[in-house]
C-alpha cells in the first residue's frame, strides 16, 4: 500500500488550535509548544502540495445555548459532576472572542475553509462533510485537540463516512497523556494510519 497521498483528493483538518487552549495558562502552553511546532510542519507540507486545509473551530455561544447539555459523571477533565452544576456545561471558548482566535503559528489564509463547531466532532451539524464531497475528497488528515475529545469524536464520524484518515501523532495533545497514548497506540490505529509529523510530511512529499 502506498503511502503517498493525493493532494486533490486529501484535506487537513486543524483542530481546534486556538489561543483558549493553547495559550490558556503556562501548562497548556508548555504541552502545546511542541504540539504546535510539528503541526506547522505540517501544515507547511500541506500547502506546499496544493492540499486543501480547514480550520475546524469551537464558536459557541456565550448563553451556553449551543452547548450539549446531557447528563454525565463527570466534565471533560474528568472532574465529577453534581447535582445541578450547570457550570459544568459552560463553554471553554466562546466565538467571537480573542480566545476563539487561532494562534499565530498556524494562521489560517482566505482560501483556506473555516469550519465553525457546535460539538465535539467536526463532522456533526457543519458543512465540512459537503465541501469534501463536492471536493471529490476521500482522505482526511487530522491533527489539533484534545485527543481523547474532538479528535477521537471527528476520528469516529470520519471512519463512519467512509473517509481515509491520517492522525499526526505528535501533533495531537491531551492533557490526560494516558489516554493519548492509549488512543494512539490502541485505538486508533483500527481506523486510521497514525503517523509522526515527519511521517506525515513525507507522505505529502
Amino acid at each position: 500500500m502506498s503511502e503517498r497521498l493525493d493532494s486533490a483528493r486529501s484535506v487537513l483538518v486543524l483542530f481546534d488550535f486556538l489561543e483558549g487552549h493553547v495559550n490558556r495558562d503556562g501548562e497548556s502552553k508548555r504541552r502545546y509548544a511542541p504540539v504546535l511546532a510539528n503541526a506547522a510542519k505540517v501544515l507547511a507540507a500541506a500547502r506546499k502540495s496544493g492540499m486543501l486545509v480547514a480550520y475546524a473551530n469551537a464558536d459557541h455561544r456565550a448563553d451556553g445555548g449551543s452547548a450539549a447539555r446531557t447528563l454525565r459523571d463527570m466534565d471533560n477533565r474528568l472532574k465529577p459532576i453534581g447535582p445541578g452544576d450547570g457550570e459544568a456545561h459552560k463553554p471553554l471558548i466562546t466565538g467571537g472572542t480573542p480566545e476563539a482566535r487561532v494562534v499565530a503559528e498556524l494562521s489560517p489564509r482566505a482560501t483556506d475553509f473555516i469550519v465553525p463547531k457546535h460539538r465535539w466532532s467536526a463532522f456533526h451539524g457543519t458543512y465540512l462533510e459537503t465541501a469534501l464531497r463536492a471536493r471529490g475528497i476521500d482522505t482526511v488528515i487530522l491533527m489539533g485537540g484534545s485527543t481523547d475529545v474532538g479528535i477521537a469524536s471527528t476520528a469516529f464520524a470520519a471512519r463512519d463516512l467512509g473517509y481515509n484518515l491520517v492522525i499526526v501523532s505528535d501533533a495531537c495533545t491531551s492533557p490526560e497523556q494516558d489516554n493519548h497514548d492509549q488512543l494512539m497506540r490502541r485505538i486508533f490505529p483500527r481506523m486510521a494510519r497514525v503517523r509522526t509529523a515527519s511521517e506525515a510530511c513525507g507522505m505529502l512529499a
